[in-house]
């Protein structure tokens, strides 16, 4: 298993790759076949890679993920090792190592007739184009079990906190910052306040829904030159919440959030991505 493992932790898959995925597919494609004696159906939707093995009527739904948030060249900071008991290396926890006890452990069994076997490869970008896969997969099946990395202590997962992704964009105008930045209208300046507002919202939910809920402002961009007023921004934020209440409180404040600066205007993009489980 430890072989294993390496040889899935050597080759890198970060998710927006799709090259690198596409490699990845194949080795996990390889050491499936190894130990379930079949080989995958090879899916590839926009692009990204995904893998499933089907054994009969599919009863049962294996799940699990071969891409990592790791970008390309991170065994070099992070070499695989094994040392005093513990793995290292890109993508051994999140999700490497699962894909292997899976494989192990459905090889250990007389038969895998009624399991289904999906491995996707853009889980951690949000499951853009393996999502209407897994759906489709899981509805034929009576059981999914997901063989993502445990909690704190190797706790089983029966919970997990709702996602939403937004696009903010800040539409402003632009102007000379040395000559006339008065005609100007700052998008980078109405972003800030934005984010301060963000912040605040995150509490607002608290009250109404109760604790759980996050709200984190994470890329951002703005302006185009040293001597030119930004006419536009763009921020991403993540959330995370702990029910379907605080996800749709989430939804409606930040959709309805005004702009700060006269003549500043907000286009807000995305929304709800996974409910809570």
């Amino acid at each position: 298993m430890l072989a294993d493992l390496e040889e899935l932790v050597t080759c890198e898959s970060y998710s927006a790759d799709h090259a690198a995925v596409a490699r990845s597919a194949q080795v996990v494609a390889a050491q499936g076949e190894r130990l379930l004696g079949a080989a995958p159906r090879t899916l590839v939707i926009d692009g990204v890679t995904h893998l499933r093995w089907t054994f009969g009527t599919p009863r049962i739904l294996l799940l699990g993920h071969h891409d990592t948030v790791w970008p390309i060249g991170s065994l070099t900071t992070h070499p695989w090792s094994v040392k005093q008991g513990i793995a290292r290396g890109p993508g051994v926890f999140d999700m490497k190592a699962g894909l292997v006890q899976m494989f192990h452990a459905l090889a250990s069994l007389p038969s895998l007739d009624g399991i289904c076997v999906l491995v996707t490869g853009d889980e951690e970008v949000g499951s853009a184009t393996s999502r209407p896969l897994i759906e489709e997969t899981a509805r034929q099946c009576a059981a999914t079990f997901v063989l993502e990395p445990s909690a704190a202590g190797g706790a089983l997962k029966t919970s997990r906190k709702g996602v939403s992704a937004y696009d903010l964009t800040v539409h402003g105008r632009a102007a000379h910052s040395g000559l006339e930045p008065e005609k100007g209208i700052n998008a980078a300046t109405e972003l800030a306040h934005q984010i301060l507002a963000l912040q605040q919202l995150a509490d607002t939910v608290t009250t109404r829904t109760g604790p759980g809920t996050t709200i984190t402002p994470t890329v951002m961009a703005a302006g185009t030159a040293n001597n030119t007023v930004p006419a536009r921004a763009e921020l991403s934020v993540d959330v995370r919440v702990p029910n379907a209440a605080a996800q749709q409180t989430v939804d409606a404040l930040i959709r309805n959030l005004p702009p700060r600066l006269p003549g500043a205007r907000l286009e807000i993009g995305g929304g709800p991505n996974r409910p809570p489980l």
